[in-house]
Order: structure tokens, then C-alpha cells, then sequence
């Protein structure tokens, strides 16, 4: 789906989320190699706009764990 992280940054881009090159690689690598991604970090740091947003961007539904 996505070729490159700039693809991976566009796209998230589009859904109003803006990524750093370090979040557009991990999301690039976990789509090629099919992997689930795993955010963690404190409260208020954007893990589940960045979810929504890779949802939207990917087609996917999110599954959210708390």
C-alpha cells in the first residue's frame, strides 16, 4: 500500500495527523512485514489520535486496549 514513508507521512497528513519521520518508519515497517504496532506512553501524547488516524488512513478498524 504505502512505498516510502513520505507515502506513510501524506497519508497520515490527509487525516489531519502530523507524523515525524520516527513514527512514518515504524508504521512503514509494521505494514510491510505485517506486523500490529503497539503505542505506549504517557496520557495526552496523541497514541489514540495516531491510531484513528492509521485506521482512517489504512481502511482498518482500530481496536483500542486500555
Amino acid at each position: 500500500m504505502f512505498n516510502d514513508t513520505r507515502a506513510v507521512i501524506t497519508a497520515l497528513g490527509q487525516q489531519q495527523y502530523i507524523a515525524s519521520d520516527e513514527i512514518a518508519t515504524v508504521l512503514f515497517l509494521a505494514e510491510k512485514l505485517g506486523k500490529p504496532v503497539l503505542s505506549e506512553g504517557p496520557a495526552g501524547v496523541g497514541k489514540t489520535e495516531l491510531g484513528k488516524a492509521w485506521a482512517k488512513a489504512t481502511n482498518r478498524r482500530l481496536i483500542r486496549l486500555q
